[in-house]
């Protein structure tokens, strides 16, 4: 078996890289756990859908990817770093459109939704509904960001 060179080796052993993916991996597969024990989907796809592709729901993993990577920049570079105000700032961009910009847009979806087919009933037309977007909670998106914290801790720390 080759080894690998020595910057791929660095890359794929860099701490910020795998507390963001484990950061990732663990909010969906928390979210599906939670899907699953609410009782919600009981079907396999379902849940592989709720752990790949689904957006919205419980821990919020877009807030837990980039705190994360704030977390390990602001351990491992300082928070005095401009690498460090760079990820802050793009990680507050990104939780706040999980739970703003997306969370509306997926409220407006379901509305228009709901007026397409009432209209659609009453005016005998064949009505296509639009794509409803989850976003998410402040709760949802709090909790996202705690779980990369504490894994990108466990990860410059342990």
């Amino acid at each position: 078996m080759r080894v690998l060179p020595p910057p791929l080796r660095a890359f794929f052993e860099n701490p910020m890289l795998l507390s963001a993916i484990s950061s990732w991996f663990l909010a969906q597969l928390l979210k599906a756990l939670i899907v699953l024990l609410k009782g919600h989907h009981r079907d396999g796809r379902e849940i592989l859908a709720t752990m790949v592709w689904r957006t919205g729901g419980m821990p919020s993993s877009h807030a837990a990817l980039v705190s994360s990577m704030t977390a390990s920049v602001g351990f491992g570079q300082g928070i005095d770093s401009d690498l460090f105000v760079v990820v802050l700032f793009f990680a507050l961009i990104i939780m706040r459109d999980a739970m703003g910009v997306r969370r509306s847009s997926g409220i407006q979806a379901r509305s228009l939704n709901t007026m397409g087919r009432r209209l659609a009933d009453e005016m005998g037309f064949e009505f296509h509904p639009v794509k409803e977007v989850h976003g998410h909670t402040p709760m949802e998106v709090i909790v996202g960001a705690l779980l990369g914290i504490f894994i990108a801790a466990a990860y410059v720390f342990l």
